[in-house]
């Protein structure tokens, strides 16, 4: 079944589950405090997102699936902050508020991209018969309106509850409903009968009682047993930078290679795989189809700092990139024209602008680092178009390149300030700038703007076109020469 951005929009989730207010204070660390040993966080700004199963909920919301979340707040300023983000994401609001409960918050001090320290506010004793019914009520109430429920379980109480989560898989067994479940703890005789469950290696190990280091022989043998002592159709496990593995009641086993990204935050990785598998089954993917499109769903939100959810165009994109994405020996971002335009659409539609610059970078130097970190600072995300081996031997001769366009693309690829490159077999970048369509279009200052090959096109749609300043005393061919009287000298001696 093919997979487009629209793919999830006919279909209606329900989420039941610890739901959480997750805080953010932003800032810098310049100083140690003359009251103690403790770092002074000037703070910068302050955020709040959905938390728990609210982020589960937002993931499916953000993939386009109708949402409906039904949990547990307090009566409390916190409580009314959720409340306010549930709707402002149009994911219908069925949450229960007890003043005997404290909304669960969880601030997060984050200075230099890093956490220094997490502030829990939360009440996470057991609920009671009373809360437990009327939450099963609320559930019962609507069930035939979705094709899919998710337990989204973080021992905050609610499935803690003597019952209330084999309850609810019963209820969604007689209606024939997949109910999917994120666990928590070691008591799963509450999961028994779920269509499946999504632990991590770590939960996995504690419920199968291991406590010491294991091969893949090992893991593999306490999967299964566990799928098969809890009566699941299938149990996927995530496994980090391992990927996941997928185990089914018919001896299924599948290994998925975990999507090569830069890794920012894994806060939030569990949620976003769990939401992204149950909109893909609920629409009608096989579960092996649908973990793999979890899988890259995963690859995209640990990119993300904090807690983010993904959405359907970064995965319409992603799963396209799968088939579209050109790789040279050493840099995992280097596209081919289909490639580079998926992957700028994604970046657009988180709002994102796009800055392009090109040449041949042939010989890299710190002339080319300094106007590659000044294109970068023009937009979000910064574009490389690179002449190929064949394009530059027109421009400069059969003694150039000196680097192959693979190895110049790893090198490029290996600056933090560059975000993809891809190459050009034209003279110019004309054709390629048509294509692509930057928000900003960057050359050196030797050039006037006249000068510049796609000025006048994009400018026709807005665009910018900026001159970066030039590091005196740097050219490939003044490298390139020093490099050969060298070479020369050395065969003198």
């Amino acid at each position: 079944m093919p997979f487009n951005s629209d793919t999830f929009s006919s279909i209606h989730i329900l989420v039941v589950g610890d739901i959480m207010l997750d805080r953010y204070h932003w800032g810098e660390v310049r100083r140690i405090s003359p009251e103690g040993p403790v770092p002074v966080m000037h703070v910068l700004e302050k955020s709040e997102v959905l938390g728990g199963a609210g982020n589960v909920a937002a993931n499916l919301a953000g993939l386009g699936c109708r949402t409906t979340v039904i949990g547990l707040i307090g009566k409390d300023t916190a409580g009314r902050h959720i409340q306010k983000m549930l709707n402002e994401k149009k994911i219908e609001d069925h949450l229960l508020s007890d003043k005997s409960k404290t909304t669960i918050t969880k601030t997060r001090i984050m200075a230099q991209g890093q956490q220094l320290i997490r502030l829990d506010e939360e009440d996470p004793e057991p609920i009671g018969p009373k809360l437990s019914d009327r939450l099963l009520s609320a559930i019962e109430e609507k069930l035939t309106d979705y094709q899919a429920v998710i337990l989204s379980d973080y021992g905050k109480g609610i499935f803690q509850a003597p019952d209330l989560c084999r309850r609810i898989i019963d209820l969604c067994r007689k209606k024939n409903l997949p109910v999917l479940v994120d666990p928590k703890g070691t008591d799963w005789e509450r999961y028994r009968n779920a269509t499946a469950v999504t632990p991590n290696t770590s939960e996995l190990k504690a419920v199968a009682g291991i406590t010491t280091n294991i091969d893949e022989k090992e893991f593999e043998k306490a999967a299964k047993s566990i799928e098969k002592r809890f009566d699941l159709d299938w149990l996927l496990v995530t496994r980090g930078a391992k990927g996941m593995c997928l185990f089914g009641t018919d001896d299924t086993f599948l290994k998925i290679q975990a999507v090569a990204r830069e890794v920012f935050d894994v806060s939030g990785a569990g949620d976003t795989v769990i939401a992204t598998a149950t909109a893909a089954l609920a629409t009608g993917f096989s579960f092996p189809e649908a973990a793999e499109i979890a899988n890259s769903a995963a690859g995209i939100v640990v990119g993300k700092l904090g807690t983010q959810p993904v959405t359907a165009a970064e995965l319409d994109a992603a799963l396209q990139l799968d088939e579209k994405k050109h790789r040279s020996s050493g840099g995992i971002h280097t596209y081919n024209l289909d490639g580079a335009r998926i992957m700028i659409k994604s970046w657009r539609s988180s709002g994102e602008k796009v800055v392009f610059t090109n040449g041949c970078f042939d010989l890299l130097h710190p002339g080319h680092i300094n106007l590659l970190h000044q294109a970068r600072f023009f937009g979000d995300r910064l574009v490389i178009g690179l002449n190929t081996d064949s394009s530059i031997k027109r421009l400069k001769g059969d003694l150039r390149p000196i680097l192959s366009e693979q190895d110049r693309a790893a090198i490029l690829n290996a600056l933090d300030c560059v975000d993809l490159v891809v190459l050009f077999d034209d003279d110019t970048p004309l054709a390629l700038i048509k294509n692509l369509k930057p928000d900003v279009l960057v050359k050196g200052e030797d050039y006037k703007l006249e000068e510049v090959v796609g000025r006048e096109f994009v400018e026709s749609y807005g665009g910018e076109v900026r001159l970066a300043k030039l590091l005196e005393g740097y050219s490939t061919t003044g490298l390139a020469n020093k490099v050969l009287s060298a070479g020369k000298n050395i065969k003198k001696q």
